[in-house]
């Protein structure tokens, strides 16, 4: 992400499209907004300006995708709040609602280094437990 830093937002947006689109293959702005519980004019502007960035493909009023681009950040940023998500839950034994939260936070400010330290742990941890 590197030379393409986006915002925690415009993340967030991209996560959801990617979600969307495992489940129907596309998605669109009223879906969007649902799941992330925005309104729909905010996730238009978000999407001018991930389509500004090469990172989604957007007809107007039509169906919202990825780019290979964005594809490969989206699915970046959701491994990132899975397995945060699943330390939290599994292994500190956070609630699910407020380790969700968590998780969508620190998902956007942990380095890689952190990550994959954390997910050592994780894999220790659980070979340790079975």
């Amino acid at each position: 992400m590197s030379e393409n830093k986006i915002s925690s937002s415009l993340e967030d947006y991209l996560e959801a499209i990617y979600i969307l689109m495992r489940k129907h293959g596309y998605a669109r702005v009223k879906e969007i907004a649902k799941l992330l519980n925005v309104k729909s004019s905010s996730v238009s502007e978000a999407i001018l300006r991930l389509k500004s960035s090469g990172l989604v493909i957007h007809e107007r009023y039509g169906f919202i995708k990825l780019t290979d681009k964005g594809e490969l950040l989206a699915k970046e940023i959701y491994r990132k709040h899975v397995n945060l998500l699943n330390f939290l839950v599994n292994v500190l034994g956070v609630p699910a609602e407020i380790a969700e939260k968590d998780a969508c936070a620190i998902e956007h400010v942990i380095s890689k280094v952190t990550l994959n330290k954390l997910l050592e742990f994780v894999k220790k941890y659980t070979s340790t437990r079975s």
